[in-house]
Protein backbone atom coordinates (compact mmCIF):
# COMPACT_ATOMS: atom_id res chain seq x y z
CA UNK A 1 0.00 0.00 0.00
CA UNK A 2 0.96 3.71 -0.48
CA UNK A 3 2.35 5.28 2.12
CA UNK A 4 2.18 8.88 0.55
CA UNK A 5 0.08 11.47 2.78
CA UNK A 6 -3.28 11.75 2.23
CA UNK A 7 -2.80 15.84 2.05
CA UNK A 8 -1.06 15.99 -0.78
CA UNK A 9 -2.49 16.77 -3.83
CA UNK A 10 -3.19 14.36 -6.15
CA UNK A 11 -2.16 13.77 -10.18
CA UNK A 12 -4.55 12.07 -12.02
CA UNK A 13 -3.72 10.01 -14.88
CA UNK A 14 -5.60 8.66 -17.42
CA UNK A 15 -4.66 5.47 -19.66
CA UNK A 16 -2.62 4.49 -16.52
CA UNK A 17 -3.13 0.72 -17.75
CA UNK A 18 -1.70 1.47 -21.10
CA UNK A 19 1.61 2.01 -22.12
CA UNK A 20 2.72 5.59 -21.28
CA UNK A 21 -0.13 6.13 -18.94
CA UNK A 22 1.21 3.21 -16.31
CA UNK A 23 5.16 4.46 -16.81
CA UNK A 24 3.58 7.68 -16.10
CA UNK A 25 1.74 6.75 -12.92
CA UNK A 26 4.84 4.54 -11.98
CA UNK A 27 7.26 7.40 -11.57
CA UNK A 28 4.81 9.73 -10.32
CA UNK A 29 4.60 7.16 -7.44
CA UNK A 30 8.38 6.71 -7.15
CA UNK A 31 8.84 10.38 -6.76
CA UNK A 32 6.08 10.13 -3.72
CA UNK A 33 3.39 11.70 -5.27
CA UNK A 34 -0.38 11.04 -4.72
CA UNK A 35 -1.79 9.11 -7.83
CA UNK A 36 -5.64 8.38 -8.11
CA UNK A 37 -6.27 6.97 -12.04
CA UNK A 38 -9.62 6.99 -14.00
CA UNK A 39 -10.14 3.61 -16.11
CA UNK A 40 -12.67 1.73 -17.79
CA UNK A 41 -14.91 -1.01 -16.37
CA UNK A 42 -12.95 -3.62 -17.90
CA UNK A 43 -8.99 -2.91 -17.63
CA UNK A 44 -6.63 -4.50 -16.01
CA UNK A 45 -5.76 -2.58 -12.92
CA UNK A 46 -3.27 -5.30 -11.14
CA UNK A 47 -0.08 -3.19 -11.85
CA UNK A 48 -1.64 0.01 -10.43
CA UNK A 49 -3.23 -2.25 -7.43
CA UNK A 50 0.57 -3.04 -6.80
CA UNK A 51 1.76 0.70 -7.00
CA UNK A 52 -0.78 1.58 -4.38
CA UNK A 53 -2.83 3.79 -6.59
CA UNK A 54 -6.23 5.27 -5.72
CA UNK A 55 -8.37 3.70 -8.86
CA UNK A 56 -11.55 5.03 -10.18
CA UNK A 57 -14.28 3.00 -12.50
CA UNK A 58 -15.67 5.51 -14.96
CA UNK A 59 -15.74 6.79 -18.63
CA UNK A 60 -14.02 9.43 -20.07
CA UNK A 61 -16.94 10.85 -22.30
CA UNK A 62 -19.08 10.99 -19.21
CA UNK A 63 -18.75 14.30 -16.96
CA UNK A 64 -19.44 12.83 -13.88
CA UNK A 65 -16.71 10.33 -14.05
CA UNK A 66 -14.36 13.31 -15.05
CA UNK A 67 -15.80 15.05 -12.23
CA UNK A 68 -15.35 11.90 -9.50
CA UNK A 69 -11.88 11.19 -10.60
CA UNK A 70 -10.86 15.38 -10.42
CA UNK A 71 -11.96 15.50 -6.97
CA UNK A 72 -9.13 17.63 -4.97
CA UNK A 73 -6.64 16.95 -8.30
CA UNK A 74 -3.77 19.28 -8.84
CA UNK A 75 -2.24 17.74 -12.47
CA UNK A 76 -4.06 16.01 -15.42
CA UNK A 77 -1.63 13.41 -17.30
CA UNK A 78 -4.01 12.95 -20.14
CA UNK A 79 -2.42 9.90 -21.55
CA UNK A 80 -5.67 7.60 -22.78
CA UNK A 81 -6.52 7.70 -26.27
CA UNK A 82 -7.08 5.07 -28.67
CA UNK A 83 -4.15 2.83 -29.77
CA UNK A 84 -3.03 1.91 -33.32
CA UNK A 85 -3.97 3.44 -36.81
CA UNK A 86 -6.92 0.85 -37.69
CA UNK A 87 -10.53 1.61 -36.89
CA UNK A 88 -13.37 3.62 -37.90
CA UNK A 89 -13.63 7.53 -37.05
CA UNK A 90 -16.43 7.00 -34.80
CA UNK A 91 -13.95 5.21 -32.31
CA UNK A 92 -11.35 8.16 -32.87
CA UNK A 93 -13.62 10.53 -32.19
CA UNK A 94 -15.06 9.37 -28.99
CA UNK A 95 -11.98 8.04 -27.78
CA UNK A 96 -9.74 10.98 -28.39
CA UNK A 97 -11.56 13.79 -29.25
CA UNK A 98 -14.60 13.73 -26.92
CA UNK A 99 -13.15 12.41 -24.34
CA UNK A 100 -10.47 15.12 -24.34
CA UNK A 101 -13.40 17.50 -24.57
CA UNK A 102 -15.01 16.32 -21.48
CA UNK A 103 -11.85 15.76 -19.67
CA UNK A 104 -10.60 19.55 -20.50
CA UNK A 105 -13.88 21.10 -19.54
CA UNK A 106 -14.04 19.45 -15.94
CA UNK A 107 -10.22 20.42 -15.70
CA UNK A 108 -11.10 23.83 -16.15
CA UNK A 109 -14.18 23.33 -14.07
CA UNK A 110 -11.98 22.35 -10.82
CA UNK A 111 -9.31 24.94 -11.66
CA UNK A 112 -6.63 22.68 -11.97
CA UNK A 113 -2.88 23.66 -11.48
CA UNK A 114 -2.00 22.01 -14.91
CA UNK A 115 -3.33 19.92 -17.57
CA UNK A 116 -0.56 17.33 -19.45
CA UNK A 117 -1.60 16.33 -22.74
CA UNK A 118 0.10 13.18 -24.55
CA UNK A 119 -0.17 14.02 -27.92
CA UNK A 120 2.20 12.87 -30.27
CA UNK A 121 4.44 14.04 -33.00
CA UNK A 122 1.47 13.10 -35.80
CA UNK A 123 -0.06 16.26 -34.58
CA UNK A 124 2.35 17.69 -37.37
CA UNK A 125 0.97 15.22 -40.13
CA UNK A 126 3.34 14.12 -42.76
CA UNK A 127 6.03 16.74 -43.01
CA UNK A 128 7.94 17.32 -45.90
CA UNK A 129 10.97 14.17 -46.17
CA UNK A 130 14.31 15.62 -46.00
CA UNK A 131 14.17 18.95 -44.25
CA UNK A 132 15.40 19.93 -41.22
CA UNK A 133 14.15 18.29 -38.36
CA UNK A 134 10.78 19.68 -37.33
CA UNK A 135 10.30 21.67 -33.76
CA UNK A 136 7.78 22.82 -32.14
CA UNK A 137 7.24 25.79 -34.26
CA UNK A 138 6.17 23.62 -36.79
CA UNK A 139 2.51 23.72 -38.10
CA UNK A 140 -0.18 21.20 -37.10
CA UNK A 141 -1.74 18.75 -39.92
CA UNK A 142 0.72 18.94 -42.79
CA UNK A 143 -0.27 16.76 -45.67
CA UNK A 144 -2.68 14.78 -44.29
CA UNK A 145 -3.80 11.48 -46.19
CA UNK A 146 -7.22 12.41 -48.58
CA UNK A 147 -8.14 9.12 -46.82
CA UNK A 148 -8.43 6.66 -43.94
CA UNK A 149 -5.70 8.79 -42.18
CA UNK A 150 -7.70 8.82 -38.58
CA UNK A 151 -5.03 8.31 -36.18
CA UNK A 152 -3.16 11.53 -37.55
CA UNK A 153 -6.28 13.40 -37.54
CA UNK A 154 -6.98 12.75 -34.26
CA UNK A 155 -4.33 13.84 -32.89
CA UNK A 156 -4.29 16.76 -34.68
CA UNK A 157 -7.66 17.45 -33.87
CA UNK A 158 -7.70 16.89 -30.21
CA UNK A 159 -4.57 19.18 -29.73
CA UNK A 160 -6.84 22.48 -31.50
CA UNK A 161 -9.46 21.56 -29.33
CA UNK A 162 -7.32 21.77 -26.24
CA UNK A 163 -5.80 25.17 -27.75
CA UNK A 164 -8.65 26.77 -28.28
CA UNK A 165 -9.81 25.70 -24.58
CA UNK A 166 -6.60 27.62 -23.61
CA UNK A 167 -7.62 30.86 -25.28
CA UNK A 168 -11.42 30.87 -24.56
CA UNK A 169 -11.86 28.89 -20.82
CA UNK A 170 -7.96 29.31 -19.31
CA UNK A 171 -6.56 26.19 -19.54
CA UNK A 172 -3.31 25.83 -17.80
CA UNK A 173 -2.34 23.23 -20.68
CA UNK A 174 1.21 21.37 -21.47
CA UNK A 175 1.35 19.30 -24.37
CA UNK A 176 3.92 16.34 -24.73
CA UNK A 177 4.72 15.18 -28.35
CA UNK A 178 6.07 11.85 -28.04
CA UNK A 179 7.11 9.45 -31.88
CA UNK A 180 6.64 6.13 -31.83
CA UNK A 181 6.74 4.40 -28.09
CA UNK A 182 7.52 1.13 -26.87
CA UNK A 183 8.39 0.11 -23.32
CA UNK A 184 7.75 -2.39 -20.59
CA UNK A 185 3.87 -2.94 -20.89
CA UNK A 186 3.97 -2.64 -24.66
CA UNK A 187 0.98 -5.36 -26.20
CA UNK A 188 1.37 -4.19 -30.08
CA UNK A 189 5.02 -2.96 -31.06
CA UNK A 190 6.89 -5.56 -29.17
CA UNK A 191 4.94 -8.10 -29.52
CA UNK A 192 4.44 -7.73 -33.21
CA UNK A 193 8.43 -7.13 -33.65
CA UNK A 194 9.02 -10.23 -31.66
CA UNK A 195 7.04 -12.83 -32.94
CA UNK A 196 7.82 -11.58 -36.68
CA UNK A 197 11.76 -11.14 -36.15
CA UNK A 198 11.74 -14.63 -35.01
CA UNK A 199 10.13 -16.00 -38.02
CA UNK A 200 12.43 -13.58 -40.20
CA UNK A 201 9.45 -11.82 -41.70
CA UNK A 202 10.39 -8.18 -41.25
CA UNK A 203 12.44 -6.36 -44.00
CA UNK A 204 13.92 -3.10 -44.25
CA UNK A 205 11.89 -0.76 -45.69
CA UNK A 206 13.85 1.01 -48.27
CA UNK A 207 17.72 1.65 -47.82
CA UNK A 208 17.52 1.48 -43.99
CA UNK A 209 19.43 4.17 -43.02
CA UNK A 210 16.91 6.86 -42.73
CA UNK A 211 16.59 8.23 -39.13
CA UNK A 212 14.07 6.57 -37.10
CA UNK A 213 11.58 8.66 -34.42
CA UNK A 214 11.42 6.00 -31.66
CA UNK A 215 11.34 7.02 -28.17
CA UNK A 216 11.12 4.33 -24.77
CA UNK A 217 7.96 5.73 -22.67
CA UNK A 218 10.06 5.99 -19.33
CA UNK A 219 12.04 8.30 -20.75
CA UNK A 220 8.97 10.49 -22.18
CA UNK A 221 7.48 9.93 -18.62
CA UNK A 222 10.18 11.48 -16.97
CA UNK A 223 9.71 14.50 -19.73
CA UNK A 224 6.05 14.50 -18.63
CA UNK A 225 6.95 14.91 -14.86
CA UNK A 226 9.21 17.83 -15.42
CA UNK A 227 7.33 19.38 -17.71
CA UNK A 228 4.52 19.22 -15.05
CA UNK A 229 6.18 20.53 -12.47
CA UNK A 230 7.60 23.82 -14.28
CA UNK A 231 6.01 27.13 -13.68
CA UNK A 232 7.41 27.98 -16.79
CA UNK A 233 6.17 25.28 -18.78
CA UNK A 234 1.96 26.39 -18.76
CA UNK A 235 0.97 26.71 -22.55
CA UNK A 236 3.99 25.34 -23.90
CA UNK A 237 4.40 21.99 -26.23
CA UNK A 238 7.20 19.34 -26.06
CA UNK A 239 9.01 17.34 -28.63
CA UNK A 240 10.33 14.23 -26.92
CA UNK A 241 11.35 11.83 -29.33
CA UNK A 242 14.23 10.55 -29.54
CA UNK A 243 17.34 9.22 -27.52
CA UNK A 244 19.93 9.84 -29.49
CA UNK A 245 20.31 9.46 -33.30
CA UNK A 246 19.57 5.61 -34.98
CA UNK A 247 18.75 4.60 -37.97
CA UNK A 248 15.73 1.81 -38.73
CA UNK A 249 18.09 -0.80 -39.71
CA UNK A 250 20.41 -0.44 -36.02
CA UNK A 251 16.95 -0.03 -34.20
CA UNK A 252 15.50 -3.03 -36.01
CA UNK A 253 18.96 -5.14 -34.80
CA UNK A 254 18.70 -4.17 -31.60
CA UNK A 255 15.57 -5.36 -31.10
CA UNK A 256 16.52 -8.72 -33.11
CA UNK A 257 19.54 -9.42 -30.90
CA UNK A 258 17.42 -8.96 -27.51
CA UNK A 259 15.26 -11.61 -28.92
CA UNK A 260 17.37 -13.59 -30.01
CA UNK A 261 16.47 -13.52 -33.63
CA UNK A 262 18.32 -12.73 -37.24
CA UNK A 263 19.50 -9.16 -37.79
CA UNK A 264 16.75 -8.01 -41.67
CA UNK A 265 18.81 -8.09 -44.05
CA UNK A 266 15.95 -8.68 -47.08
CA UNK A 267 15.19 -4.64 -48.57
CA UNK A 268 11.77 -3.82 -49.66
CA UNK A 269 10.89 -0.69 -51.86
CA UNK A 270 9.05 1.74 -49.68
CA UNK A 271 6.73 3.10 -52.46
CA UNK A 272 6.26 -1.02 -53.26
CA UNK A 273 5.23 -1.78 -49.64
CA UNK A 274 3.43 1.68 -48.82
CA UNK A 275 0.90 0.85 -52.45
CA UNK A 276 0.47 -2.79 -50.83
CA UNK A 277 -0.01 -1.50 -47.54
CA UNK A 278 -2.90 0.61 -49.03
CA UNK A 279 -4.14 -2.73 -51.25
CA UNK A 280 -4.47 -3.84 -47.55
CA UNK A 281 -6.47 -1.34 -46.09
CA UNK A 282 -9.02 -1.47 -48.92
CA UNK A 283 -9.58 -4.92 -48.31
CA UNK A 284 -9.83 -4.48 -44.89
CA UNK A 285 -12.52 -1.35 -44.98
CA UNK A 286 -14.32 -3.49 -47.57
CA UNK A 287 -14.86 -6.34 -45.29
CA UNK A 288 -15.18 -4.32 -42.25
CA UNK A 289 -12.44 -6.28 -40.45
CA UNK A 290 -11.64 -5.51 -36.93
CA UNK A 291 -8.24 -6.49 -36.93
CA UNK A 292 -6.01 -4.14 -38.77
CA UNK A 293 -3.91 -5.65 -41.82
CA UNK A 294 -0.38 -7.31 -41.74
CA UNK A 295 0.92 -3.94 -42.79
CA UNK A 296 -0.35 -0.10 -42.78
CA UNK A 297 0.42 3.10 -44.77
CA UNK A 298 1.09 4.72 -41.31
CA UNK A 299 3.57 1.80 -40.28
CA UNK A 300 5.26 1.82 -43.36
CA UNK A 301 5.70 5.35 -42.76
CA UNK A 302 7.32 5.65 -39.42
CA UNK A 303 9.26 2.82 -40.18
CA UNK A 304 10.79 4.48 -43.44
CA UNK A 305 10.36 7.99 -43.33
CA UNK A 306 12.88 10.38 -43.96
CA UNK A 307 12.00 12.93 -40.97
CA UNK A 308 13.24 13.81 -38.07
CA UNK A 309 12.10 16.01 -34.78
CA UNK A 310 13.93 18.44 -32.87
CA UNK A 311 14.05 17.32 -28.55
CA UNK A 312 16.17 20.99 -28.62
CA UNK A 313 13.42 22.43 -26.79
CA UNK A 314 13.21 19.81 -24.22
CA UNK A 315 16.90 19.69 -23.62
CA UNK A 316 17.60 23.17 -23.06
CA UNK A 317 14.38 24.65 -21.11
CA UNK A 318 13.32 21.88 -19.03
CA UNK A 319 17.05 19.94 -18.85
CA UNK A 320 15.26 16.89 -19.80
CA UNK A 321 17.77 13.93 -21.26
CA UNK A 322 17.06 10.13 -21.59
CA UNK A 323 17.91 7.96 -18.49
CA UNK A 324 18.78 5.25 -20.46
CA UNK A 325 19.37 4.63 -24.08
CA UNK A 326 18.51 2.10 -26.91
CA UNK A 327 20.22 -1.11 -25.95
CA UNK A 328 19.30 -0.77 -22.47
CA UNK A 329 15.50 -0.36 -23.28
CA UNK A 330 14.92 -2.02 -25.91
CA UNK A 331 16.37 -5.44 -24.06
CA UNK A 332 13.65 -4.20 -20.96
CA UNK A 333 10.78 -4.18 -23.04
CA UNK A 334 11.62 -7.32 -24.83
CA UNK A 335 12.34 -9.57 -21.72
CA UNK A 336 9.24 -7.95 -20.32
CA UNK A 337 7.34 -9.18 -23.22
CA UNK A 338 8.95 -12.98 -23.17
CA UNK A 339 8.56 -13.08 -19.38
CA UNK A 340 4.52 -12.11 -19.79
CA UNK A 341 4.33 -15.09 -22.97
CA UNK A 342 6.10 -17.40 -21.17
CA UNK A 343 3.73 -16.97 -17.69
CA UNK A 344 1.29 -20.35 -17.62
CA UNK A 345 -2.55 -19.41 -17.68
CA UNK A 346 -1.82 -15.66 -19.71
Amino acid sequence: MSTVSSTQPIHLVTGATGLLGSHIAEKLVANGRRVRALVRPTSDTKFLSSLGIDVVVGNLVDPASCRSAMRDVSIVYHAAAKVGDWGKWAEFDSDCLDATEVLAKVAVEAKVERFVQISSTSAYGHPNEGGPPVDETAELGQNLWPIWDYYTLSKVECEKLLWRAVERDGLRLTVIRPSWLYGERDRTTVARLVTRLRAGKVPLIGPGNNPLSAIYAGNVADAAIMAADDPNSVNEAYNITSMGPITQSEWLSLFADACNAPRPRRHVPYGVTFAAAFMLEAIGRLRNRKRPPLITRYATWLMARQVAYSTEKATTKLGWKPAIGYPESIARSVLWYLEQTDRPNR
